[in-house]
């Protein structure tokens, strides 16, 4: 049965992030979790590059010391024929090569230098250079696959595998494909050319573990194994990558793919949110609350409907309930740390076996008006009602209106000032005043603080 496997380029298209970048050291510790995770293979680097050198050598090393675990690394190259022979000497035995394929590239990017038959010579002479130098498996990358007409494709993929490759990537490189449509071309791919096909998709539109998923599930339709090229937490060019752990979780969880979509890695989840974590460091990239699986709103409940219903069973409002499996923390006796907060939409009934002291009720009782003034604040600065905080809350009086409490940001200051603006307050002097000494008093400096987004 045709199984997928991972080929994560977090190492080569995750480092060309705009505004970050990863130390060779770094670049080495990605490579120790991927093995950790259990994913098949690793595109490392630009073999070809001079200052890539040194760490290329120093982890294959430790790749043959065993590191890296199964990992196996790959080098990524232009379908040069220099290219190839500059990384031959560094022993590494498994590559890509990559050139681009769609009419808008060969006319604009190419500029004349190259048409479709010396694409095509190009690029198998470059597989041919790979092989002689020794390497065991070579996929050779349709760069913009996605915009590359069907007859070209085949075309381009059928010359690679004459030459000696054993995977095409279909690429997606400016984000602009759809699941159905690369399911289809997946499929049709597949089996004219009796070979996987990777997908490498990018998020302009936000569908990358989408295409992923169903370019992968084309292979399958085709026979095929599968292989998708991830990064960690999503990152890489523009709007980034297909990301490694939501793509396994869509695989794992996803509706209808049980028994459809069979992972042939040896996957160990438990690495996953220490690799996640680790990586927002490293790169400088802070995880999204909403990060499936990872982020800390992952297992987050607030609403009052969602809150109600997780406590009775967490299966209510969870697709995916094992945080232990993705090694999440943990309470001391066991208890995980799902987060059920109250926010602006409170649950009529109070957690089980929690008082509320303001007003001594026991569990299961409607909240009063002490818990639903606090929340009312709470709701108003945008930050969840603490219950050790619910007394307090009560003695303290506003200083004025909720609806004129000062902004906590300068941007927030500024959009409500505009709105004063625009909202002619009535010809009356007192009210005129008023309204025009709130509105100086917002663009004040007394407010000016940190985002609470960011504070968190």
């Amino acid at each position: 049965m045709p199984v997928i496997h991972f080929l994560d380029v977090t190492n080569r298209d995750g480092v060309q992030t705009a505004r970050t970048g990863l130390s060779k050291f770094g670049k080495t510790m990605v490579n120790f979790y991927l093995g950790k995770l259990g994913v098949a293979q690793s595109e490392i680097g630009f073999p070809f590059l001079f200052h890539e050198v040194p760490y290329i050598r120093a982890n294959i090393a430790l790749s043959e010391a065993g590191a890296f675990g199964p990992l196996r690394l790959s080098g990524w190259c232009r379908a040069v024929t220099a290219d190839v022979e500059r990384a031959a000497p560094l022993g590494l035995r498994h590559y890509n090569l990559s050139l681009s394929t769609s009419d808008q590239m060969i006319a604009h990017k190419f500029r004349g230098k190259l048409d479709r038959d010396s694409v095509i010579t190009q690029m198998t002479a470059a597989v041919a250079a790979a092989r002689a130098a020794g390497a065991q498996t070579i996929g050779v990358n349709a760069e913009d696959g996605s915009r590359t007409d069907d007859g070209f494709l085949l075309e381009f993929a059928l010359a690679a595998k004459q030459a000696g490759a054993n995977r095409l990537r279909y690429c997606d490189t400016i984000g602009g494909d759809t699941p159905e449509r690369i399911r289809e071309r997946l499929a049709k791919l597949a089996s004219a050319i009796g070979m996987p096909v990777e997908t490498h998709c990018h998020n302009d539109l936000g569908m990358a573990v989408a295409n992923s998923v169903s370019g992968a599930l084309g292979d399958l339709d085709a026979g095929q194994d599968a292989w998708i090229n991830t990064c960690v937490n999503g990152i890489g060019e523009r709007a980034g990558n297909a990301d490694l752990l939501s793509t396994l979780l869509a695989l794992r969880h996803g509706f209808g793919l049980a028994g459809r979509a069979e992972i042939g890695d040896p996957v160990d989840e438990s690495w996953a949110r220490r690799f996640a974590l680790w990586a927002s460091y490293a790169f400088g990239q802070p995880l999204t609350a909403g990060q499936p699986g990872v982020g800390r709103n992952a297992f987050a409940h607030e609403s009052g409907i969602h809150a109600d219903g997780a406590l009775k069973d967490r299966h209510n409002y969870e697709l995916y309930d094992d945080p232990r499996r993705l090694a999440r923390p943990v309470r001391p006796g066991g208890a995980d740390r799902r987060v059920r907060r109250p926010g602006r939409f409170p649950p009529r009934a109070g957690r089980p076996g929690h008082r509320d002291r303001g007003r001594g009720r026991g569990p299961g009782v409607q909240a009063g008006p002490v818990v639903r003034g606090r929340h009312g604040q709470a709701a108003h600065r945008r930050r969840a009602t603490a219950d050790r905080r619910i007394p307090a809350a009560t003695r303290a009086a506003l200083p004025w209106p909720a609806e004129l409490t000062p902004p906590r940001n300068r941007a927030s200051a500024d959009l409500l000032a505009a709105l004063l603006d625009v909202l002619q307050p009535p010809p009356l002097g007192g009210i005129q005043h008023e309204v025009a000494g709130d509105r100086d008093r917002y663009r004040g400096g007394d407010h000016h603080q940190r985002d609470p987004w960011i504070d968190e």
